[in-house]
């Protein structure tokens, strides 16, 4: 049996020891040099949050409704922007890149305002108040406008506010006439209350025209501002034109293209201006049965004074021009001996009457007396250029 000698391994054994204890020694000091062992990394920052900014700011108060409500954000797209106040939502409008939001319609008087806004993690608010007009502007009328009312194919759309407006191109913005058959038309202001829509052609017939006055926070005037708006649907009817010669004493109703009514008249005697029948496009503007007609600037016991009561009278004029009926049929057809009036055959005149729609139109011709375009609806006497002119829309440009 061969044994090794005890000194061969005690050697063996400290030589294993001894390279253990280099290995152990190696390991330790390189772990001090370097420190834990960790993977390679990417340092990201945080980004930053979009700074929102909103006008008017938090807690104005007084603010003019014209003012527009703008909203900008930066570092950020603005993703979402409301305005309410006064029981609606304000409509507003991005840019290209949604960094900025401003409100397009104007806001309401003397109403609260809430604006939120929000960008990426950033949330923005803001509550504001207008202010109180001093004087509030509204619609105080339409005409033609009465309730279940069809209109004739030249009528107007007359309107007429309850405070004077020095503003009128800002107003005028704001009045919207919207056509089933589009026509061109303008706006023509004959006082600081009352401003008139007349087409440049008439009216296309057998439709709806819607008309809205969107008033509402438009400045119209030193410490004037509109509180409410106004629509009216109005409607275009049958095209009924009735040609009157003065000369031939007749007058022919077409109604759309087609002859309805043939009329023996007697138009106004013409011995003075006022008792001379006016030419030119007139309008019909309202009805009597009966009217009283009394002679204008005379008075009772003056020669040509007359005070009667007229049935079946249809106003065309502001200068007391009616077709009406009269039992003279001895003139009716043959001369003119009327105080300015056409007026012709009762049962005729009852009938024209009953047909005739507010803004038909009546166009007479033979004599030389031309109406005025602001006698009465006489607006059609003015050339369209020339009506436009009319407009604080036109005098802008």
């Amino acid at each position: 049996m061969n044994v090794a000698p005890a000194w061969t391994k005690s050697a063996a054994g400290l030589a294993l020891l001894a390279v253990a204890a280099l290995t152990a020694s190696c390991s330790s000091g390189n772990a001090a040099s370097r420190g834990p062992e960790a993977p390679d990394a990417t340092t990201v920052a945080t980004p930053q949050a979009p700074t929102v900014t909103i006008s008017p700011a938090e807690g104005s108060a007084k603010v003019s409704p014209d003012k527009k409500v703008v909203v900008t954000s930066a570092g950020g797209a603005l993703e979402e922007v409301t305005v309410d106040g006064g029981g609606h939502t304000v409509e507003g409008r991005f840019n290209a890149d949604k960094t900025k939001w401003v409100s397009r319609t104007p806001l309401k008087p003397s109403t609260n305002y809430n604006v939120s806004a929000k960008a990426g993690t950033t949330a923005a608010t803001s509550t504001f108040t207008t202010v109180k007009p001093e004087r509030e502007l509204q619609v105080a009328d339409v005409t033609p406008n009465a309730k279940g009312e069809t209109l004739g194919v030249g009528a107007p759309i007359i309107v007429t506010f309850n405070q004077p407006v020095t503003g009128k191109a800002a107003v005028e913005r704001a009045l919207e006439v919207e056509a089933e058959k589009p026509v061109t038309g303008a706006w023509r202001w004959i006082n600081d209350t009352t401003v008139i829509y007349r087409t440049a052609k008439y009216w296309p017939a057998h439709q709806k025209v819607t008309f809205n006055a969107r008033i509402t926070g438009v400045k119209a005037g030193q410490g004037l501002y509109g509180v409410k708006d106004y629509s009216a649907t109005l409607k275009i009817g049958a095209k009924v034109i009735s040609k009157v010669n003065t000369k031939t004493h007749m007058m022919y109703v077409y109604k759309d293209n087609k002859r309805v009514q043939t009329m023996r008249i007697s138009a106004g005697m013409a011995t003075t201006r006022e008792y001379t029948t006016t030419s030119g496009v007139h309008l019909t503007m309202e009805r009597g049965n009966p009217v009283r007609m009394i002679s204008p600037g005379r008075k009772k016991g003056d020669p040509g004074y007359y005070d009667v009561m007229i049935n079946h009278a249809v106003r065309i004029s502001n200068s007391g021009e009616y077709v009406h009926a009269k039992d003279n049929v001895w003139a009716q057809g043959v001369r003119n001996v009327s105080h300015g009036c056409i007026n012709s055959r009762p049962d005729q005149a009852k009938w024209f009457y009953d047909n005739f729609q507010r803004g038909d139109v009546v166009e007479i011709t033979g004599t030389n007396r031309e109406l005025e375009w602001n006698n009465g609806w006489g607006y059609w006497q003015l050339p369209f250029s020339q009506w436009k002119k009319g407009s604080a829309l036109h005098a802008e440009s």
